[in-house]
């Protein structure tokens, strides 16, 4: 039995879940940051900086968005694989000198969430993404893009989809805004939410309640037990993908532009996800659209 996953008439908040401050080796501190990103329309943020497990509440600090508490690990596992992890939620009794496994555990244990940071960065392997049970993986990273060309990670969210169609894909940004890596509001979440409060913001995350996207609008996702329907800012191709070679699409090479689309919903597909492109070739991704 499959449910579909996305809620009616919800509002949408836009986020980032990989940033980096002064805190680690970023180059701004919360105020800048938070300056930075609301004035470009963001909603709230993660602090992820590196092996410092943040505790936004206890900030008295007014900002104009909303800070979430999370912190990215690094190291390596048994099988030697190295690893980058983002930890979505509030953790406490991380410490890097007790490793990058126990960190990992501690962070399981307290039920935040783990997501596989730019894997085609680090040069995981396919296996190496689906070892430890992540939530979800970065479809999407800015900065390492920006770096080496090695910011896609679609590859290996397909691949983690064929053995667990739970496993979320984010856009984000993993702006550090130093010379070095100036890179930032190229990738971002829209969370479908009922208001914009870190217990609202975290549950709608954990529920899969948002897309990614590196620049396109969708405005609606609708299922009327057959079909799945769309409304977005204008783009070129719309897709439904599925498994293996399997998909759907809409769209020309011709310039036209589209703002809606529709696709009938295969019964026999392990999981499938909307994608739209715009005429820059920027794209935005559901997650997979049903909850099983």
């Amino acid at each position: 039995m499959r449910r579909f996953r996305y809620p009616p008439a919800a509002r949408w908040f836009k986020g980032n879940t990989h940033i980096h401050s002064i805190a680690s080796d970023g180059g701004l501190d919360f105020p800048a940051l938070a300056d930075l990103y609301a004035g470009a329309g963001y909603d709230f943020l993660f602090r992820t900086d590196h092996w410092v497990a943040s505790d936004a509440a206890n900030d008295a600090t007014a900002y104009p968005l909303l800070w979430l508490d999370g912190v990215e690990l690094d190291g390596r596992d048994q099988e030697g694989a190295l690893y980058h992890v983002v930890v979505l939620g509030r953790v406490t009794g991380i410490r890097r000198e007790d490793g990058f496994m126990a960190a990992l555990a501690a962070a399981r244990a307290q039920g935040a969430l783990l997501i596989l940071a730019h894997p085609h960065w680090c040069a995981n392997t396919l296996a190496d993404a689906r070892r430890h049970g992540f939530d979800g993986v970065e479809v999407y990273n800015h900065v390492c893009r920006w770096l080496n060309g090695k910011g896609e990670g679609g590859a290996y969210w397909t691949n983690m989809l064929e053995h667990d169609s739970a496993t979320l894909g984010l856009a984000v940004d993993d702006a550090h805004i130093r010379a070095e890596h100036p890179g930032w509001n190229g990738g971002w979440i829209m969370v479908a939410a009922a208001e914009r409060t870190p217990a609202a913001i975290l549950s709608a995350l954990r529920a899969g309640h948002f897309y990614s996207s590196c620049g396109p609008v969708i405005h609606d996702i609708a299922y009327d037990g057959r079909r799945i329907s769309i409304e977005t800012s204008p783009v070129q191709f719309a897709r439904l993908v599925g498994p293996n070679s399997h998909g759907q699409r809409v769209g020309s090479f011709d310039g036209r532009r589209l703002t809606s689309a529709a696709f009938d919903v295969p019964d026999d597909w392990r999981y499938m996800y909307l994608e739209v492109e715009d005429g820059q070739g920027r794209r935005a991704w559901t997650n997979h659209l049903f909850v099983e």
